[in-house]
């Protein structure tokens, strides 16, 4: 019924946004004389800024067309390897002969937003790697007729995309996926899988939620499953593919995102509402582009969204050794080949510092030359993969463990 009603009122909004968007143009424009009238610039950018807060955000592009290989650019194709119901494995796939540069593996989470949002991430990586990105599909897009989609489930998609790419791939996740990338990877290792990943990077990622708990961790052991179950756990509409697949809607994700941080996204509109104002055409591009990536959002399965919190941040099944898939027993001892390197950042209020460090004690027979643990100061969690110390500080490191793994 709450999806309903969420979709109800955004089409209720749809006039009222509309009307706002067009009285804003005309209020603004140059050949309009009341656009020289004290305040109406104000009231235009009040009207904008209730466009950009009433629309659809539609699933972003990456947009990475070129990328610079040794100082030439050269030409960048996205292309889909492989396609299953709930993802696809996206290729970067450049214009260049380059068959040396290390195959990577990223990882995006199934979190709410799309992959799109390490658009940084993969930006860096593209000049020295032949990059490939786990790009998920919305669960409001795919047919019930296709089944359901669990943690178990996840696992199986990255060990079946690890073996699509063959040897010598190297892995990062970021995120969310550290548990059930790390939980592949000791399954692989353990079967002596001849496309066990040669290197395996997890960054901020809850490998062990018990360490310094945040936000979210404390409002998982909060509240009792069938709380989650029952407030969270909601029906998509007829009007989806998806219809009357059971979800965790990108909406109410997003709203116990904001809410994290509220006073900072207030802050960041009424920046908006300044920027427009006064005309200040990069600041409200710099803003739009930050929030045209944030505010679009996927649903998730109802069941991938439930074993998540339950085996991940009420019971630490992987911290405490007794995480299955597929009730087999999952031991991260068994990783003794593949290089390991975890990367934190030091102001992250989603994982905390130490909760993916915590992966190096469970992968105890990896040689102490092939790991490496790196805490970025100054940097929150989407700092760690985005943004200006990520591209200076943090990737290079990345750079560096791939090429020596």
């Amino acid at each position: 019924m709450m999806y309903f009603a969420h979709e109800m009122s955004r089409k209720a909004l749809t006039p009222a946004r509309m009307i706002a968007g067009a009285q804003s143009k005309l209020l603004r424009h140059r050949m309009n004389p009341w656009s020289r009238v004290p305040g109406t610039r104000s009231i235009a950018s009040a009207l904008n800024v209730f466009e950009d807060l009433t629309r659809r955000y539609p699933k972003p592009a990456f947009n990475l067309d070129t990328t610079v290989c040794d100082g030439e650019t050269v030409l960048v194709n996205e292309t889909i390897v492989k396609r299953k119901p709930f993802c696809q494995l996206k290729h970067f796939q450049r214009n260049v002969d380059r068959p040396d540069d290390p195959k990577l593996l990223i990882v995006a989470p199934l979190s709410g937003h799309f992959a799109s949002l390490l658009r940084g991430t993969v930006e860096a990586m593209l000049p020295g790697h032949d990059v490939y990105i786990t790009d998920w599909r919305d669960a409001s897009m795919v047919p019930v007729k296709e089944g359901n989609f669990g943690l178990d489930d996840y696992i199986d998609y990255v060990i079946d995309f690890i073996d699509h790419l063959g040897p010598d791939t190297h892995v990062l996740a970021v995120c969310q996926p550290v548990v059930p990338v790390l939980a592949a990877t000791a399954l692989m290792a353990e079967d002596n899988h001849p496309c066990a990943p040669r290197s395996l990077a997890l960054m901020s990622g809850p490998v062990d939620g018990r360490v310094d708990p945040t936000e979210p961790c404390e409002l998982a052991s909060k509240h009792k499953l069938s709380w989650f179950k029952r407030n969270l756990i909601h029906t998509v509409p007829l009007n989806y593919p998806g219809a009357m697949r059971r979800v965790y809607p990108g909406f109410l994700q997003l709203t116990g995102f904001i809410n994290m941080n509220f006073d900072r996204h207030l802050d960041a509109y009424r920046g908006l509402f300044k920027s427009i104002r006064d005309d200040d055409a990069q600041e409200v591009t710099r803003h739009r582009d930050f929030y045209d990536e944030y505010l679009a959002v996927m649903d998730l399965p109802d069941a991938y969204y439930l074993d998540t919190i339950e085996r991940v941040f009420q019971k630490f099944h992987l911290a405490r050794g007794c995480f299955r898939h597929h009730d087999r027993l999952v031991n991260p001892g068994a990783i003794r080949k593949t290089a390991l390197m975890t990367i934190e950042g030091e102001k992250d209020d989603i994982s905390s510092p130490g909760q993916t460090e915590a992966a190096h004690k469970l992968c105890n027979n990896i040689p102490d030359d092939r790991r490496v643990h790196h805490l970025q100061p100054g940097v929150g969690h989407y700092g760690t993969f985005n943004g200006r110390r990520w591209r200076e500080e943090i990737a290079p490191r990345l750079q560096a463990f791939i090429r020596n793994a």
